[in-house]
C-alpha cells in the first residue's frame, strides 16, 4: 500500500467524515483513477516516434500505454482513418497513488516557473492540466529524449462539482496555488 493511499485510508476519510456529517461513507469524494494521454503529431511523420514515446510512458506511468487511433480521416491533416496518433495510459487503485504521490513531491517541483495549478476543474468533479515535458520526470532518461512531447493528465473523482474535487486534492497535497 502506497504511503498516500495509506494516508487516505487512516486520515483524510475521517476529515471528510467531519467536514461533511449529512453525507454516508459512500458518498464522500474519492479519486477514482488517473488518466495519462499524449497526442502524437510526429507518429505520421516518423514511425519510431510512437515506439520512443510508447517506452517513455511506459517508465513514468509503470504500466503499458494504449495506443489510440483517430476516428475519421480529416485531409487538411493528412490523417487517414484509423491511424495511431496517440498513447493513453488509465492508472487506477495502488498505482494512481504511487503516481500521484510522485508528482505532488518529486515531480510538480521540478516544473521550471511553477507556482501551482489553478484551483479550477472542469464543472464536473475531475481536474486536468496539461505538461508541456516529458524529462520532468525522474523515470525518463534525459539522454535518451529525442523529442520533446506533452501530455494531459485528468484526475478523476466522484464529485459532483469542483468544489470537492478541490477540497479532495487539497487534502491529497495536489500543489494549488
Amino acid at each position: 500500500m502506497s504511503r498516500l493511499q495509506k494516508k487516505f485510508k487512516e486520515e483524510l476519510l475521517a476529515e471528510l467524515r467531519r467536514r461533511h456529517p449529512d453525507r454516508s461513507v459512500m458518498r464522500l469524494t474519492r479519486l477514482t483513477k488517473i488518466v495519462i494521454s499524449m497526442g502524437l503529431g510526429d507518429a505520421l511523420k516518423d514511425k519510431n516516434a510512437l515506439q520512443e514515446h510508447t517506452q517513455e510512458l511506459a517508465l513514468l506511468a509503470g504500466q503499458k500505454p494504449v495506443v489510440t487511433h483517430s476516428k475519421k480521416a480529416i485531409s487538411n491533416f493528412k490523417l487517414r482513418e484509423d491511424q495511431p496518433i496517440g498513447l493513453m495510459v488509465t492508472l487506477r487503485r495502488q498505482k494512481m497513488y504511487h503516481f500521484l504521490d510522485r508528482f505532488c513531491h518529486i515531480v510538480a517541483p521540478r516544473i521550471r516557473d511553477f507556482r501551482g495549478f489553478r484551483k479550477k476543474g472542469d464543472g464536473t468533479g475531475n481536474y486536468s492540466f496539461g505538461l508541456t515535458d516529458q524529462q520532468i520526470f525522474p523515470e525518463v532518461p534525459f539522454d535518451k529524449v529525442k523529442r520533446v512531447q506533452g501530455m494531459n493528465v485528468t484526475l478523476v473523482t466522484t464529485a459532483d462539482n469542483d468544489a470537492d474535487c478541490v477540497e479532495l486534492l487539497t487534502l491529497l497535497g495536489f500543489p494549488f496555488k
